[in-house]
Order: structure tokens, then C-alpha cells, then sequence
């Protein structure tokens, strides 16, 4: 019924970009969180950046001012620009949307910045 769906992940060094975007499909509130997390190996998983269906968004203090949260509500996809990308970003990144109080995941999609 509900998919979320992540792309964009791959392999890019120290300093470079990447862009992310997750698309969300089936019976979707026009009332809803969407969100990127992100979990390391031997870590717990961790808030990155969350934006609401009215524009409103949270980062988490290590992303500050190099990424970016976006949606598309027409086509229920959410984006996450990642600029000035270090080794320690390096990690699963996870769509998540939010609605009716219930959770809904991606499975992932795999980001890894060489030094």
C-alpha cells in the first residue's frame, strides 16, 4: 500500500555533493513529516533533517548549513542536497514519512565519502 522509495546513494569524496530523493506512493495525507535518518555501523540511528507538507523543516547540528531538505508535494518526493560531504557522513540513509501516527521506511540507500 504505502512505498517509500530512496535513491541517489553511491561512492564521493571528501568535500563533493550528492543529492538524494525519495518518493513516496499510495494512499499519502496531504498532512505529513517526511524526513531523512541515517545509521552507521555500531551506531544508533540518527535524525538528519525532517520537513513538513508546510514547508517547515529541522536539521540536526552536524548538517547545519551544508544540507538541504526540499519537497515536491505534487509528486510526493522529498530530496536531500548534501554539500561539503566529510567521512563521518558517511552511512545508511533512510526516508521516513510520518502521518496518521504511524511510521513508514525505506530501505535505504547506501552514501560513502572517501577521504
Amino acid at each position: 500500500q504505502v512505498q517509500v522509495v530512496e535513491s541517489g546513494g553511491g561512492l564521493v569524496q571528501a568535500g563533493g555533493s550528492l543529492r538524494l530523493s525519495c518518493a513516496a506512493s499510495g494512499f499519502i495525507s496531504s498532512i505529513n513529516v517526511m524526513g531523512w535518518y541515517r545509521q552507521a555501523p555500531g551506531n544508533q540511528r540518527e535524525l538528519v533533517a525532517t520537513i513538513t507538507s508546510g514547508g517547515s523543516t529541522n536539521y540536526a547540528d552536524s548538517v547545519k548549513g551544508r544540507f538541504t531538505i526540499s519537497r515536491d508535494n505534487d509528486k510526493i518526493t522529498v530530496y536531500l542536497q548534501m554539500n561539503s560531504l566529510k567521512p563521518e557522513d558517511t552511512a545508511a540513509y533512510y526516508c521516513n514519512l510520518h502521518m496518521f501516527n504511524r511510521d513508514y521506511w525505506g530501505k535505504g540507500t547506501l552514501v560513502t565519502v572517501s577521504s
